[in-house]
C-alpha cells in the first residue's frame, strides 16, 4: 500500500516513516514527529515538532481508510514514537480501530525506552489486552559510552529494563542494532554490549542496519562524537559477525539484516541458524566487495 496514494484520501504530515515490515499495511498518524528527537545520528523528524493529533481527526482518518480497506489486518501507528501518547488516548484509539476493521489482527508502533519506562506495567498490559501487539524499538547500541555520545537519553540498564518490561506485558518486540554506531574506536565495546542487551532480554525480531549519516545530521553528530571514524563495509560485516557470535538468546528470534543500507542481506532464526549466518558472513568477508550489495542499490 503506497502511502503517497493514501495521501490523496487523507492528509498525511510529511516526512512519514514506517518500518520495512509495514510497507503494505495501513499507516495512521496519531502523532507528528518524535517526542524525544535528540539523537544526533537521526534526521528523521528534525523538520517537525512533536504534536499529539486531536483524536477526532484521527478517527476521521480511520473512517476513511476503513471504507477503502475494510479487510485490512495490520495497522501501524505513526509518527516517531506513538507510545508516548497518554494511555487513555491509546485505549480509545485501539477500541476505535477494532470496531472499524473487523479483521484487524495487529497494531504496531515505534517505541522508546523512555516511552515504556513512563508507563506502568499495568498500562502496558492493558494496551496489549486491547490490541497493541508489536513495538519497534531502536536499541542502536548497548555501549553506555556510545549512548552518551549519540545523546540517546538512556543507558544500557534502562534499555534492558524497558525491553523486559514490554515483553513481560506480553508485547512482541522488533529491535534494531546499528552496525558501525561506535565507529572504529568503540567498535568492540559497541558489539559486546549490544549483544548483552539481546541476551538479557526477550526480543522477538532482531534487525541490524548500517549507520548512515544524512548531511543535516553530521555537524551535530560530530560535535558530540568528535573521535568518531566511520567503518568500511568489510569492518561493518566483521562487526556483524562478532555480534552474531556473541548472541545466545534464551528465546527464538527471527533475525533479519535486509535493510536497504546493508552491504549483505541475511535472514534466519536464532539461535538455531546462528552458525549458518556466521558462515555466510565469513564467506562474504573472504570474497570481499564482489559479494556485497553495490552501493548504488543502497539507501535509508
Amino acid at each position: 500500500m503506497d502511502v503517497h496514494s493514501l495521501d490523496l484520501m487523507i492528509e498525511y504530515s510529511y516526512p512519514l516513516y514506517r518500518p520495512p515490515a509495514e510497507a503494505d499495511n495501513i499507516i495512521i498518524q496519531a502523532t507528528y514527529g518524535c517526542s524525544y528527537n535528540n539523537c544526533t545520528f537521526c534526521s528523521m523528524y528534525k523538520t517537525k515538532s512533536f504534536e499529539v493529533r486531536d483524536i477526532e481527526d484521527v478517527f476521521r482518518d480511520v473512517d476513511t481508510l476503513a471504507k477503502l480497506y475494510p479487510d485490512a489486518r495490520k495497522i501501524f501507528l505513526a509518527d516517531g514514537d506513538a507510545l508516548a501518547l497518554d494511555t487513555n488516548y491509546l485505549l480509545k484509539l485501539l477500541s476505535y480501530l477494532k470496531q472499524s476493521f473487523v479483521k484487524l489482527g495487529r497494531v504496531s508502533l515505534y517505541a522508546s525506552a523512555q516511552n515504556i519506562l513512563n508507563k506502568s506495567s499495568q498500562e502496558l498490559e492493558e494496551l496489549k489486552e486491547n490490541g497493541l501487539n508489536l513495538i519497534y524499538y531502536g536499541v542502536e547500541t548497548g555501549s553506555d559510552t556510545v549512548l552518551k555520545k549519540i545523546t540517546k537519553g538512556v543507558n544500557q540498564s534502562e534499555i534492558i529494563e524497558s525491553l523486559n518490561k514490554a515483553s513481560d506485558a506480553g508485547l512482541k518486540i522488533s529491535a534494531t542494532v546499528i552496525l558501525g554506531m561506535g565507529g572504529i574506536k568503540y567498535s568492540d565495546e559497541h558489539i559486546k554490549e549490544s549483544a548483552k542487551i539481546i541476551n538479557e532480554t526477550k526480543v522477538n525480531y532482531l534487525s541490524t542496519l548500517q549507520l548512515g549519516l544524512e548531511e543535516e545530521s553530521k555537524e551535530k553528530f560530530y560535535k558530540h562524537f568528535s573521535d568518531f571514524e566511520m567503518l568500511s563495509d568489510t569492518e561493518l560485516l566483521q562487526e556483524q559477525k562478532k555480534f552474531l557470535e556473541l548472541l545466545n538468546p534464551t528465546n527464538k528470534i527471527i533475525f533479519r539484516s535486509n535493510h536497504a543500507s546493508n552491504a549483505l542481506h541475511l535472514g534466519g532464526n536464532l539461535p538455531r541458524e546462528k552458525d549458518r549466518l556466521v558462515q555466510e558472513l565469513e564467506d562474504a568477508i573472504n570474497v570481499g566487495e564482489m559479494a556485497f550489495v553495490p552501493r548504488m542499490f543502497r539507501g535509508f
